[in-house]
């Protein structure tokens, strides 16, 4: 806020720095010390775009019709914070695991130890986020460093099960190391022992860096149907299991949890955004790690796959819907748990054949039908 108590907007442009590690917090002018909800989010944007000032007074509403105080953060994403490099580590050089996982952690610790200063009341935070962001808070309710810094939760379009063992996370190092590699000398290197692949990882430019990533991600959904390249890892120490067999067995954080997806999650994933499994290519190689029970039971589910429209709904069912439903059934054997979906959709989206697809819950929780964007689709008639 600013000295007249009027809500002051972010500059136009972002700067960019790898001092990164900030946030935000917005408070009521008059907020008594240590008695506010907290409202911490987690930004989406699949782990490797966004911040938490990607969206101009995010949080605001929040704060007037609460009263609560909201909070946001940056973490870091792409290779530096969400692939394993850990097998590269040496002496002189330690890779760790999750680091982007590990920055929200710290974020969190921050918000413990100081929000009472703003007005929140630390005993009563609320981890929210939406896809990768709830993919972070699905996750963090698996993380023991993360238990008890939060008292409730909600995950919005999580992906829940994009979480990965080392065996797989390994992989997709060293196949990154061999892309760096290419993009720093336009040869594909030889070796990839820890020291050399080290080197090249402290030594490489950003923008070799994220043009790397940006490759990687653009081949794993056809190497690897159905996964996500930029994702935590079961590192056996930090994030000890899948977050899956945590709710499973009641090791995940016992807070109440809200949990659900919107209606045509896949429909937004087209072109150079299709990392689903929507093309006929994907969906063979999901089927062919299916039960032939299961398959004949999806294909009813999905008539005429592999058309486009069944296809986005299969592949956003699969990322989204899927998981979201068997962590909310797992965790409502040992905490509250409710579980909605989203369907409003303006007529432009209707129109255009995306409905409520990904992201659109979004303009609804942080009153962004007003602004530009929201003016733009919903110009045909109807509100998101």
């Amino acid at each position: 806020q600013d000295r007249n108590g009027q809500f002051a907007g972010p500059p136009t442009s972002v700067p960019m720095s790898e001092d990164c590690l900030t946030l935000n917090v917005i408070a009521p002018a008059s907020a008594p010390e240590g008695q506010l909800p907290v409202m911490v989010f987690v930004h989406g944007g699949a782990y490797s775009v966004g911040s938490s000032r990607e969206i101009r007074k995010q949080g605001e509403g929040l704060v007037r019709q609460g009263p609560v105080v909201f909070v946001n953060f940056n973490y870091r994403l792409g290779a530096l914070g969400y692939l394993d490099f850990s097998q590269f580590s040496t002496r002189a050089r330690r890779f760790e695991s999750n680091l982007g996982l590990r920055d929200q952690v710290a974020a969190l610790e921050w918000v413990q130890e100081n929000i009472a200063v703003f007005g929140g009341d630390p005993g009563n935070v609320t981890l929210f986020g939406e896809s990768a962001g709830g993919n972070a808070v699905t996750t963090l309710m698996a993380v023991p460093a993360a238990h008890g810094l939060f008292a409730r939760a909600i995950a919005q379009s999580s992906p829940a099960n994009a979480i990965y063992p080392p065996a797989v996370t390994g992989a997709w190092a060293r196949d990154y190391v061999e892309l760096l590699s290419e993009a720093v000398d336009n040869s594909s290197t030889e070796s990839t022992s820890p020291e050399d692949a080290g080197a090249l990882l402290a030594q490489a430019e950003v923008d070799d860096l994220v043009r790397a990533t940006t490759r990687m991600q653009l081949l794993t959904p056809d190497r690897a149907p159905g996964t996500v390249v930029l994702a935590p890892v079961i590192d056996g120490d930090f994030l000890p299991e899948r977050p899956l067999d945590a709710f499973k067995a009641g090791r995940a954080a016992r807070v109440p949890l809200i949990i659900g997806t919107n209606d045509r999650e896949g429909s937004l994933f087209r072109g150079r955004l299709d990392i689903l499994a929507t093309t006929p290519p994907r969906i063979r190689a999901i089927f062919a790690n299916t039960r032939k029970r299961s398959r004949k039971a999806l294909k009813a589910l999905y008539p005429g796959l592999p058309a486009r429209r069944p296809a986005a709904d299969f592949g956003g069912d699969l990322a989204f819907w899927y998981p979201s439903v068997k962590v909310a059934e797992r965790h409502s054997r040992f905490a509250t748990v409710h579980f909605y979906r989203f369907d409003i959709a303006p007529r432009l989206l209707r129109l255009s054949g995306h409905e409520a697809t990904h992201g659109l819950g979004m303009f609804a929780v942080f009153d962004r039908q007003d602004g530009l964007d929201g003016r733009g689709l919903g110009v045909r008639g109807g509100r998101a």
